[in-house]
């Protein structure tokens, strides 16, 4: 017996007593916040499946080795594919010693303009080739010139390495959103790194593929280095920079070693899978992956059988990274450890856990010293790190002002998508719009299931829901006039379908006018926003939002905006074959204003539609700098494919009203520039906003 039957008898016994109630059966509403995040669960859990019935099939070293390769084209494949090698035109900018190291100040071109500032540490004692260390940064606001990783690279020159400490994108020298202090507008480095690396995604290039590329190009100045062995090269970083290590580790065979602090070593895809999932900034969210059995922990494939050293801190799981870090890490482990084991090297692989907070403490440091002395040089003991003293962020600076983008004139990831989008055309046409967005295909035919009603003044209120996939219902009020019906009106909004169902509002006004109104909620908007997952309040919190929800989708292959899409082209049809026998109008404001576009495109039962508040175009979020506008509705590379004008003008002849068209920076377009691109005769520009009755009652 559920909660709900218990309280009902307990009230039928208190009727049959004679208390005066009146007989009703329970409503039986669903736990309707369930739902997005149940189907996102069953994602992963095939993508969980997929990739563990793979890794059972590595019980050669032939199938190993088949793996590595299958592994690397997999990354590449993700992350928008290699990069040509261009000239680097590396440039020493400055230098200054200390007792036992120098340290050269370096700048060099990653991809022709786009600068990268690092620091090279030279020990002065020992004979030269010195083996090789790159190091990369976790996300610290100021790069390279954090204290922790400053002491691990002067720790390491004095142990007779050749360190290249490079700024990361969004960091150090390399901020690519700086105010007039140089430092970064927006609120972090990882604004930084998610700001541009969602709008790469519109063009199909990704962060993951900037920050990769990156590491290759710092390993080759670093490999060319006179001091430097080529054949003894190794990398190490903390955190997200151990997260880049990782992804290095997976394309470059010329690491002989590589050490892994506190990174994210966690699949995403996993056991006991905690929605929306481990999603993180945006070079870690490989888009795809799900579908293509990848995750994070084929980063480590490629490398085996090289020394490989993972550090992490046990208190990770609840105080940094998601409540499955320390399980599905022990997981993983032991399957690279099985690998090692083939291939003849298990003493190769090592695991070290600090009961540390997150950072790169000098327990970590010390046992990075360690492994890498081991491999790389005579395995002498170590006790204590060197004597280290951090300098001051300006005296590492490689460029005059410390940034790169000021000094050097640096092509942001902004200007480089935006000059991208410049060279793609557009089809005119759209392509198939649900292999687009990652729709799923849905058996059998959606209907409305009435859970319960009542009346009102002018009309009768229908709770209802929809079946709209497996897991999912859309829950929806429908307003029935009582008077005779001269349309059905569908309506979306961000605020939910409860938004303005009240007596007097736009609702129950409309449907005094002779509107049927079925106000709806799609996947996670309204009474279907995702519940809390377990796990650390502070973890939680932070994830149990839309955008981190559009990654895990994203990631698994089912874009947010594709399943918004589904969810309303099951309301189309449900409505479309009601009792009231009149083909639906749709609509919308604000960001649901995409997903209502593609619906109808994709729905010829929809009689017209209505927008409000609407993006003029996908292009023009890489067209603006700062813009405005959820993740929800990106999709990869779409400018090859589609726009939004050109979706509009496959819906003719159906007409479209579009009330306030905006920018990538939220700003009304004039009505010139919107008619340019919006040049169908059956589309209506209004530059007024209206989301009323009047506006509602007459497109």
């Amino acid at each position: 017996m559920t909660r709900r039957d218990l309280l009902w008898a307990v009230a039928a016994g208190a009727g049959a007593s004679g208390l005066p109630m009146r007989a009703q059966q329970p409503i039986n509403y669903r736990e309707y916040a369930k739902c997005l995040p149940d189907a996102i669960r069953m994602l992963a859990a095939e993508a969980y499946e997929r990739r563990k019935a793979e890794i059972r099939k590595l019980t050669t070293t032939a199938a190993i080795h088949a793996r590595q390769t299958w592994a690397r084209d997999t990354f590449w494949k993700i992350a928008g594919g290699m990069s040509d090698r261009t000239p680097l035109n590396v440039r020493t900018t400055g230098a200054f010693e200390r007792e036992r190291y120098r340290v050269e100040k370096l700048v060099y071109e990653s991809r022709p303009d786009q600068w990268i500032s690092a620091n090279l540490y030279i020990p002065k004692s020992g004979t030269a080739p010195f083996p090789g260390v790159l190091f990369h940064m976790g996300h610290s606001a100021n790069g390279k010139a954090a204290d922790t990783y400053q002491r691990c690279c002067q720790g390491l020159a004095q142990l007779g390495f050749v360190v290249l400490a490079f700024d990361p994108m969004g960091q150090g020298e390399r901020v690519n959103y700086p105010g007039p202090d140089g430092r970064t507008r927006l609120a972090s480095a990882d604004d930084e790194h998610n700001k541009a690396g969602m709008q790469m995604l519109l063009v199909g290039e990704t962060a993951t593929g900037m920050h990769t590329w990156d590491a290759v190009r710092s390993l080759d100045v670093l490999a060319a280095h006179p001091q430097v062995d080529p054949k003894r090269l190794a990398s190490a970083g903390q955190s997200g920079g151990a997260t880049v290590t990782m992804m290095l580790a997976a394309v470059d065979d010329r690491l002989a070693c590589a050490a892994v602090s506190s990174g994210n070593t966690e699949n995403f895809a996993c056991a006991n899978f905690h929605p929306p999932g481990s999603t993180d900034d945006a070079e870690q969210n490989f888009i795809g992956a799900g579908t293509l059995g990848f995750d994070r922990w084929d980063l480590l494939c490629p490398i085996a059988p090289k020394p490989l050293l993972i550090l992490t801190s046990g208190h990770d799981f609840f105080g940094t990274y998601s409540p499955n870090y320390e399980d599905n890490g022990l997981e993983e482990y032991a399957r690279l450890e099985a690998a090692y084991r083939l291939l003849g090297r298990p003493d190769h692989l090592q695991r070290f856990e600090s009961p540390l907070p997150h950072g790169l403490s000098y327990v970590l440091r010390l046992e990075t010293y360690r492994w890498l002395t081991r491999w790389l040089q005579d395995g002498r003991k170590i006790d204590q790190e060197p004597p280290v003293a951090p300098e001051p962020d300006r005296n590492l600076w490689a460029t005059e002002s410390g940034s790169v983008v000021r000094d050097l004139k640096s092509k942001t990831p902004f200007q480089s998508v935006r000059a991208r989008a410049r060279t793609i055309q557009t089809p005119s046409k759209p392509a198939d719009m649900r292999s687009l967005l990652g729709m799923e295909r849905v058996p059998g035919s959606p209907h409305l299931r009435e859970l319960s009603r009542a009346p009102s003044r002018d009309c009768e209120i229908l709770a209802v829901e929809i079946w709209t996939s497996p897991h999912v219902w859309a829950p929806a009020w429908i307003f029935v006039p009582k008077q005779t019906v001269r349309r059905v009106l569908i309506i979306v909004e961000p605020n939910g379908h409860n938004a303005a169902w009240g007596e007097g509002g736009l609702y129950q006004n409309l449907a005094k006018q002779g509107t049927v109104v079925c106000a709806t909620d799609l996947r996670g908007i309204g009474d279907l926003r995702p519940e809390y997952s377990p796990g650390a309040p502070s973890y939680t919190a932070e994830h149990e939002d839309e955008e981190n929800y559009a990654w895990a989708s994203l990631m698994l292959g089912r874009s947010l905006l594709g399943q918004r899409v589904t969810d309303l082209l099951a309301v189309v049809e449900a409505l479309s074959a009601a009792e009231w026998g009149r083909r639906p109008l749709i609509a919308a404001r604000g960001q649901l204003t995409i997903p209502a576009l593609c619906a109808a495109a994709l729905a010829p039962q929809v009689d017209a539609l209505y927008l409000a508040d609407h993006l003029m175009a996908w292009r023009s979020l890489v067209e603006t700098e700062i813009y405005h506008h959820p993740l929800a509705n990106f999709v990869p590379d779409i400018l090859r494919s589609t726009d939004l004008p050109e979706i509009a003008a496959s819906v003719a002849p159906r007409k479209i009203t579009i009330s306030h068209t905006l920018d990538g920076a939220g700003q009304p377009v004039p009505a010139q520039e919107a008619r340019r691109a919006y040049a169908g005769s059956h589309i209506e520009l209004r530059e007024e906003a209206a989301w009323d009755t009047d506006a509602l009652l007459h497109f």
